[in-house]
């Protein structure tokens, strides 16, 4: 099974893996020694970082030798901030922790910020309650109140905390809230591509620096995304044979063992 990365990715990915540990730009030409090593030109380099200097994620910034370079931005630096309370959180959800729900109208006049708004809950983890109605576990509320200021959604909607009282059992409410088997699948895919990888580094001895970041920054891009398309709910209300865990078993292991090593490379 082959698996898209994409230039734009990959480099919100680098930065949040290794360019907040150093106080200046990454250099333009850096970046195109990273990303060729993922197999991705120069060109492509160059469109994608204009493309997130358009969106307010990359700021151009000289280096300290005067080369061309970028930082993150503010709002850059709180997503991926935001984004690490998810990707490398380890502890289990309780269900005693409760729910946020976000309950929203937007007039009709700005009926496409109705879209955003729904797009946007989405894609922070949340499952659909009922219309204007959106619910996750109650640990995604510093993230989700973040977001919707930064898009200027704030006025629209309110964040509540929350228990489940019924009528449904919990679990049966949680699978009409959520489509569990897609999410399921996700992990799944995600075991197929790496697990493999996993095995064959801890089979080697030797963590060369260029071929541990070479196989680290994919397997971050890719399991960067699951946090989110899964919000964590609690295994009481997740079916059995939940593949979660062992997705997150092997992408811990795989970060332990290349993470550091990869930086060696990205910091020669």
């Amino acid at each position: 099974m082959a698996e898209q990365h994409t230039p734009r990715s990959l480099i919100v990915t680098l930065y949040g893996a290794y360019g907040r540990e150093r106080p200046g730009p990454l250099a333009v030409a850096e970046l195109i020694r990273l990303l060729a090593v993922l197999g991705v030109d120069a060109p492509s380099v160059r469109s994608s970082v204009s493309r997130l200097k358009r969106r307010g994620l990359l700021v151009p910034e000289r280096t300290a030798d005067g080369a061309a370079g970028y930082s993150l931005s503010a709002d850059a630096r709180q997503l991926l901030d935001d984004g690490d309370r998810r990707i490398y959180a380890r502890q289990s959800p309780l269900l005693s922790d409760g729910w946020v729900l976000a309950v929203f109208s937007v007039p009709e006049a700005e009926r496409h910020k109705r879209h955003l708004m729904r797009s946007r809950l989405g894609r922070l983890g949340f499952g659909s309650a009922a219309p204007g109605v959106w619910i996750a576990p109650a640990r995604l509320y510093e993230e989700t109140r973040h977001t919707l200021r930064r898009l200027q959604l704030d006025p629209y909607v309110e964040l509540f905390r929350a228990q489940h009282l019924g009528f449904a059992a919990t679990a049966e409410a949680v699978a009409r809230w959520w489509d569990l088997g897609a999410i399921a699948k996700e992990h799944e895919e995600f075991l197929d591509l790496h697990e493999p990888v996993l095995r064959a580094w801890e089979a080697r001895d030797e963590v060369p620096a260029r071929e541990a970041y070479r196989d680290y920054l994919p397997t971050l891009d890719s399991w960067r995304r699951l946090p989110y398309i899964d919000p964590g709910l609690p295994p009481e209300l997740l079916p059995q044979g939940w593949p979660g865990g062992r997705s997150a078993e092997v992408f811990a292991r795989l970060h332990a063992r290349l993470r550091d090593a990869g930086a060696a490379f990205v910091h020669p």
